[in-house]
């Protein structure tokens, strides 16, 4: 009986730590904009709809979220496109933010402004399904205007069954406890497909190389479709009251895995891109925060210092895609991770379940 008992409790205890992450994670973050209700909606594809611009008057109006059968076109596969008008509040500025799509059946690409920031799936020809997946996309505060009207505008591709903005709570949602770095580096980094290993010196001339805003999918920044190696390349001067600390590079999160290199020294790497069988592997690193310690008298204070990040994506979404990104001392680090930790223990809620 006892171990029946057990049994039954495992299950149970099982079920709840299943849940329990996603019920964390909404908690973290507090929605700020309402997205659900009224949408303008075209079937068809035209790039033009992403522009904030553009006269959408004529378009129909249909609630999201629910399926586009659900809203009078039954049957109804293939191309189609949704915007929405919302106002950016001026205290917003500062905060990070998320927008959140929920469910999208079956592939998307969404646009704030103009600005391409996201995307989920992959459209014909090389077609691929994300349906059950929730889309969540940092929201860039550049790509806002605020104190006054912003446009979203949402591509969609469905290739059968359900169409359209599904399901899920749409809006846009602010990071209640944000990890912030002391000086930020984000922004307008270069960018350079391909794998060289003279690009990690800090010597390695790279004016020729694109533009990249980091953070954000490379996919949005004329690198659409691309798996493979690529390098991330920055020029910054560390502020002089971080000098005598020991200090973290904060480097976001970054689709697949990386290794990053500070004057041309690795500081860290998350994942492995040696192989042996002629394929690399990767994992769930999309997911991981990076934050690497960088060694004492590395960083030099009043002089010129190069960050180079060699990346490698396996698929789908490719590089430095959320924040944060930039310089935190060790003791602020900890602090922010203390508290999440005590946030993210389900594990103390839970003992003595089978003492």
């Amino acid at each position: 009986m006892t171990t029946v008992r057990h049994l039954l409790l495992g299950s149970c205890v099982l079920a709840i730590l299943t849940s329990l992450p996603a019920v964390v994670s909404a908690q973290e973050q507090q929605l700020i904009q309402d997205l659900r209700g009224k949408w303008k909606f075209q079937i068809g594809d035209d790039q033009r709809w992403a522009d904030p611009s553009f006269n959408d008057g004529k378009w129909d109006n249909i609630f999201a979220p629910s399926p586009w059968e659900d809203e009078g076109y039954p049957g109804y596969d293939g191309y189609a496109w949704y915007r929405k008008q919302f106002d950016a509040r001026e205290d917003w500025q500062g905060k990070v933010l998320t927008l959140h799509m929920g469910t999208i059946d079956d592939a998307d690409e969404v646009y704030v402004n103009g600005h391409f920031i996201g995307f989920g799936g992959q459209f014909p020809p090389h077609y691929v399904s994300e349906y059950g997946w929730t889309r969540e996309y940092f929201l860039p505060a550049w790509c806002l205007r605020f104190g006054t009207s912003n446009v979203i505008a949402v591509r969609v591709y469905d290739a059968g069954g359900e169409g359209g903005i599904t399901g899920g709570k749409i809006g846009i949602y602010q990071q209640s406890d944000p990890l912030r770095p002391g000086q930020s580096l984000a922004g307008t980094w270069k960018i350079k497909t391909g794998d060289d290993f003279d690009w990690k010196e800090p010597a390695f001339d790279d004016a020729s190389w694109n533009d990249a805003v980091v953070p954000l999918y490379w996919e949005t920044q004329g690198m659409k479709d691309y798996d493979g190696f690529a390098w991330y390349r920055y020029r910054f001067r560390p502020s002089a009251g971080f000098d005598g600390k020991t200090l973290i590079l904060l480097a976001g999160k970054i689709d697949d895995i990386d290794e990053t290199y500070l004057n041309g020294e690795r500081i860290g790497r998350t994942g492995s891109m040696s192989t042996h069988s002629g394929k690399i592997k990767t994992s769930d690193e999309y997911a991981q925060l990076r934050a690497y310690t960088i060694p004492s008298g590395l960083l030099k204070f009043g002089e010129e210092n190069v960050l180079a990040v060699r990346v490698y994506d396996s698929w789908l979404h490719g590089g430095i895609y959320d924040g944060p990104v930039g310089l935190i001392t060790r003791d602020e680090y900890l602090e922010w991770k203390h508290r999440h930790r005590e946030k993210r223990n389900p594990w103390e809620l839970l003992k003595g379940f089978f003492e």
